[in-house]
């Protein structure tokens, strides 16, 4: 469980390599050390400089658990590996994939990986967190979600969509917990700047992977269920929610 200064024991990132997942690993190893684990292909080119990242925010343990998000079948023995030694304080569910969006919503194929990747994965993964923490009684499972699901544009619909889809089972999941004890985090950030994000222009409100962890492990010491990074996106979407579509759709974004 988390102490008075917020700091955890076991950490689970699904998503091994994922700039902001690894961002509020090191958020929390701010304030204290605590053993990690790391979900992520085991070729990943990137894992090897994950856990060197992890190990030098200050983890008392890394350990290294071989995980593809649209293998959804290998998914409850990933998560059986995450517990086989005792409770986990935090899950954050931070894989995903943006894409060209022009390209996907022409090519079957593709949209169909990116729904896979972005939605039906983290839904796989989130009902048997769901059932992991409910019997611990305790912990937080932050799930990563976005802006853009909030209320989908052209400009991105087909990843849009899928992030609309994973924020409303998380919410959902969130309710489904309350009174257990556990907790489910939503974070909703705009654009950050990451590597997926390098060769986009760079919207109004964008923020450092910095300020989403900060945001976040704040988010999971204060019991919180829904966060905006930026905060100022909370009153733009609810100013994007009620614009009527025939407006909306001659916005230019």
């Amino acid at each position: 469980m988390l102490n008075a200064v917020g700091q955890a024991q076991n950490i689970l990132l699904l998503g091994g390599t994922s700039e902001i997942g690894l961002g509020i690993v090191a958020e929390f190893l701010s304030r204290g050390p605590a053993r990690v684990i790391l979900a992520a292909r085991e070729d990943s080119p990137r894992i090897n400089a994950a856990v060197e990242q992890v190990r030098a925010a200050g983890a008392s343990s890394v350990e290294v658990i071989d995980f593809d998000a649209t293998d959804f079948a290998s998914h409850p023995d990933v998560i059986d590996l995450a517990f086989a030694d005792g409770d986990i304080d935090v899950a954050v569910v931070a894989f995903g994939t943006l894409g060209d969006q022009e390209a996907l919503w022409q090519d079957q194929a593709a949209a169909v990986e990116s729904a896979q990747i972005n939605y039906t994965g983290p839904v796989s993964v989130g009902v048997l967190l769901g059932q992991r923490f409910k019997a611990q009684g305790h912990g937080t499972i932050v799930a990563l979600s976005s802006v853009a699901g909030v209320r989908v544009r052209r400009s991105n619909f087909v990843y849009g969509a899928s992030k609309a889809g994973l924020d409303g089972f998380y919410t959902q999941l969130g309710e489904a917990l309350r009174g257990s004890g556990a907790n489910v985090l939503v974070v909703r950030p705009g654009q950050v700047r990451t590597k997926m994000s390098a060769g986009t222009k760079e919207a109004p409100l964008t923020v450092d992977i910095q300020q989403v962890a900060e945001a976040t492990v704040d988010g999971v010491i204060k019991g919180r269920d829904i966060i905006f990074v930026h905060p100022a996106f909370e009153a733009v979407a609810a100013v994007f929610n009620v614009i009527p579509r025939q407006i909306f759709r001659r916005l230019p974004f």
